[in-house]
């Protein structure tokens, strides 16, 4: 495998540094939580091999309310990446077709390069609202087309499929005899009624999730893997033991008691996402110089600007940032022109989130 690292991670606020940035508008996750932000003491765990899928109760907990699932339908990764990086690897080669929607988190594209895979694009339009073209991607597929990959809730967009498209998306990966991978990781902050998990939707559909983002916990990589096929999971695991064997003790333990309290958690998330979302939709009402597509689901947006800012796309990152000090995230970095930017309006504060709007208000104008 040949990797090149990521415009997304190169210029990332971690990697820029944080203490550079005034009003941070580029992140894709609600704020970042604490162990004290979330009532958490560790209790003195034994530091050894932990389950080789994740503990039990881990994976119970992902599956809580859902009929049709065993917990070995569940594999704990190192968050969604490590879930994409394992179902990548484990799937595809240089003599397979993959078929991705774009724009994508990275993710999703480059692994799948670094493999040496053929790569078929579905490019979402601003002019459909971003939804997926059937026609485009069934022209996409080719004979050797092992692999399906969406993600729903969509980053950076934020659009949302219906169910009624998500049911035709999984009927439609079946008859072409194509796995179908759903980066859910938005799932739990969905505006209208949640859909059903991708892999109730057949055994040839794999969910890809994980609590960095709805949950603000990044910091301890916990995600997932849901598929009920035994052949598929057991594949899986197969990678995951080569990669790390198993998962932190301690990491596991966190996720576990934040989802025993999920609903208390996200119930006050979402409605303070929905406040956060309303303002954003007054903000672009009044600012002539974007368009977009309100989100549905996520805690972020993908504007785009009606014409070049004053001294073109470039001038206006490099005001944003020296003059303004906010940060957000080009369409570079999903290999779309810099005209689109992605705007987290979750993991600032409400203050921040309104300095950093002025910020590029300011910017635009030039």
């Amino acid at each position: 495998m040949r990797y090149v690292r990521m415009p997304i991670e190169v210029e990332s606020p971690e990697e820029y540094g944080y203490g550079k940035i005034r009003y941070n508008l580029s992140e894709s996750s609600i704020a970042d939580q604490s162990l004290g932000s979330l009532g958490l003491v560790v209790p003195d765990l034994t530091l050894l091999y932990g389950e080789h899928r994740g503990s039990e109760r881990l994976r119970g907990l992902i599956l809580e309310d859902l009929a049709g699932f065993d917990i070995d339908d569940v594999l704990i990764t190192g968050g969604a990446a490590g879930a994409l990086f394992i179902i990548a690897t484990a799937l595809l080669g240089p003599d397979d077709n993959l078929v991705v929607v774009k724009p994508n988190y990275a993710t999703n594209l480059e692994t799948p390069r670094a493999i040496g895979c053929d790569i078929s694009f579905v490019d979402l339009e601003f002019e459909q609202g971003f939804a997926l073209d059937f026609d485009r991607l069934a022209a996409a597929m080719t004979p050797r087309t092992r692999l399906i990959s969406v993600t729903c809730p969509h980053n950076p967009t934020g659009v949302m499929m219906s169910k009624a498209d998500l049911d035709r998306l999984a009927a439609f990966a079946k008859e072409r005899g194509s796995l179908l991978l759903v980066d859910e990781t938005y799932r739990d902050l969905a505006l209208t009624a949640k859909l059903p998990l991708a892999a109730s939707l057949g055994d040839h559909v794999i969910g890809v999730a994980s609590l960095s983002k709805a949950f603000g916990v990044p910091g301890i990589r916990v995600g997932w893997i849901i598929n009920r096929s035994p052949a598929l999971m057991e594949q899986f695991l197969a990678a995951k033991e080569q990669i790390s064997i198993c998962g932190s003790v301690i990491n596991e333990w966190v996720a576990e008691q934040i989802l025993a309290q999920r609903d208390a958690f996200l119930t006050p998330t979402l409605a303070e996402w929905r406040r956060r979302l309303d303002r954003v939709a007054e903000w672009i009402a009044g600012e002539p110089m974007l368009e977009w597509v309100r989100p549905s689901g996520g805690v972020v947006a993908f504007p785009r600007m009606v014409a070049d800012p004053p001294g073109g796309t470039d001038a206006f990152y490099r005001r944003l940032l020296q003059d303004h000090g906010t940060y957000v995230g080009p369409g570079h970095w999903f290999e779309m022109p810099d005209r689109y930017f992605r705007l987290g309006f979750a993991w600032p504060t409400a203050e921040e989130l309104e300095g950093g709007l002025a910020g590029i208000s300011a910017a635009l104008k030039g």
